[in-house]
């Protein structure tokens, strides 16, 4: 009968564990050992009851708080995709990949080394000269040039700025950024013009939501439901989308963000990650998470923790550029500084920014 088998992204041999899962035909679960033990044992009691028949691997979602989901997949829907990866990654032969092992993109490398891919370097990246992990891990390599080797770099996992695109390519550095879900794995991929659907993967979208088609798409979640939704071959979590015609033809990709994440003012809906990205674009500002701010009169007020990339920037200055950028509703009418909290892997945790704002852990700007 196959079996789940719990390990711990610090045990300094997990590859060989994962190794020895594999080939005994069990299930592997990383455990982010950051975790609550109680999150860790609820999650592995949940993947336990979980029908397993045909299941490879099982990840854990990424999420700030509560009691991570488990997303079980075939072996096929990771390895499938192999091939596509290297093609991305060139001639790569050991990697970085500063994520926690936990997390579904550093969970599939470890995977793909296990098939014949690049070998993982968790640990000690002096030797990498490829890369996967966030923006946030790429650009903590690059300010400490702890892998001069580096030449290739597969970046998911949140918003890409270009100024950090264009900081590695200068560095020699070919870089490729995608958009992808622990659900659907990957989706679509730019290399600096705009997302395109990764390779094997066909898009629509229906309703301003996102639809894929593709053999990457996990098989579901142990335990409770989540985000995932199915119609015949087309599955969605979700996100929310528009197709465009492309600068050298084509479409391409543009992602509004999850529908959940929405805004509801007085009188608009706003979408925090189109409101982030003309924050990030405002001189001095490395980093912007914006979320709704709960008021029991016009829903919520739009407010944004501003992670500066030197000193502090002044009220004055963020309203001003800000009001150059955004339409009126669009406009962050609470200001924060400080840096943006994120998850193990690196995301940035919008929920978790909301908590500290509201626990008064956060210094607003006056």
């Amino acid at each position: 009968m196959t079996t789940i088998v719990p390990l711990r992204d610090d045990d300094p041999a997990l590859l060989e564990r994962l190794a020895s899962a594999r080939d005994a035909g069990q299930v592997p679960l990383v455990l982010d050992a950051r975790r609550p033990p109680e999150q860790l044992r609820a999650a592995v009691a949940t993947a336990s009851r979980a029908d397993l028949d045909g299941i490879g691997w099982a990840t854990l979602t990424s999420g700030s708080s509560g009691t991570p989901r488990v997303v079980l997949r075939t072996r096929a829907s990771w390895e499938e995709s192999f091939a596509a990866v290297d093609d991305l990654m060139g001639a790569a032969s050991a990697i970085a990949l500063p994520a926690p092992a936990s997390s579904s993109l550093t969970l599939f490398s470890l995977a793909h080394a296990l098939s014949g891919g690049p070998r993982p370097l968790l640990d000690d990246i002096a030797a990498a000269d490829g890369f996967h992990g966030t923006p946030e891990g790429l650009r903590r390599v690059l300010d400490a040039g702890s892998a001069p080797g580096l030449r290739a770099a597969l970046v998911g996992g949140s918003h890409l700025d270009p100024s950090l695109r264009a900081r590695a390519e200068e560095s020699g550095i070919r870089v490729t950024a995608y958009y992808g879900a622990a659900e659907l794995s990957f989706v679509a991929v730019d290399r600096g013009d705009g997302l395109v659907p990764f390779p094997g993967v066909e898009l629509r979208v229906v309703d301003g939501e996102l639809w894929v088609r593709s053999p990457f798409v996990a098989s579901g979640y142990a335990g409770a439901s989540g985000p995932l939704r199915r119609d015949g071959a087309w599955a969605t979590v979700g996100d929310r989308a528009e197709l465009m015609p492309g600068d050298g033809g084509g479409e391409r990709l543009r992602l509004l963000g999850r529908a959940d994440d929405a805004i509801l003012s007085a009188s608009a809906t706003i979408v925090p990650d189109e409101v982030e990205a003309e924050l990030r674009a405002l001189p001095g500002v490395r980093d912007a998470l914006v979320f709704g701010l709960p008021t029991g009169r016009v829903g919520a007020l739009v407010a944004a923790l501003i992670e500066p990339s030197g000193a502090d920037l002044p009220l004055s200055e963020l309203r001003a550029a800000a009001s150059a950028r955004l339409a009126p509703a669009h406009r962050p009418r609470r200001w924060y500084q400080g840096a943006l909290p994120r998850t193990a892997s690196g995301k940035p945790a919008r929920a978790e920014a909301l908590r500290r704002v509201l626990a008064g852990e956060v210094r607003r700007v006056d």
